[in-house]
């Protein structure tokens, strides 16, 4: 392998890594916003939400 070749292929493993990463995050991001959408649907708050009595 030349020294052109290895440098492509560590850019290349590097750039689908990181792809990989950042698809992972919105599909994560997309399923906890249905998440949090089914909670408030069932009436359930946050604890933050709640006023001091």
């Amino acid at each position: 392998m030349t020294h052109a070749s290895f440098i492509i292929a560590a850019y290349g493993v590097a750039a689908a890594g990181l792809s990989a990463l950042i698809g992972w995050l919105v599909l994560d991001n997309r399923a906890q916003k249905r998440a949090l959408a089914d909670l408030e649907a069932r009436g359930v708050r946050r604890r933050s939400d709640r006023r001091p009595s």
